[in-house]
């Protein structure tokens, strides 16, 4: 099976993660941190749904849907690298975790690679 790019770009940005990890620190609490990182990520889609849709007073409209796209993005590449650096191989526990989800909904399963 080929690797998907985006996967093999995840694991560069694990790597340079890694080698930036202070040195004492458990890879249980590096796991533990890069699973957190999610819900910062999530609170800036927040901050820019409510900023596109002018729900600040104090603030106005501060961003644009295209920053919403661009903070959704950061979630779900921030999701992929704590996925990967808990188990080691996200690609595989993402696909085999959506053909679960798709069996379950009744619907038919995707082309695999």
């Amino acid at each position: 099976m080929d690797e998907d790019p985006a996967w093999k770009q995840v694991e560069s940005l694990v790597g340079w993660l890694d080698d930036a990890v202070p040195a004492g620190m458990s890879r249980s609490e590096v796991q533990l941190l890069r699973i957190l990182k999610i819900t910062e990520e999530a609170g800036e889609v927040a901050e820019a749904v409510t900023g596109a849709m002018g729900g600040n007073p104090r603030k106005g409209r501060s961003h644009t849907w295209e920053d919403v796209q661009e903070e959704l993005a950061d979630v779900v590449v921030t999701a992929m690298v704590a996925l990967h650096t808990v188990s080691g191989d996200g690609e595989t526990a993402l696909n085999d975790r959506l053909r679960r989800l798709v069996s379950r909904a009744g619907l038919a399963p995707g082309p695999t690679t």
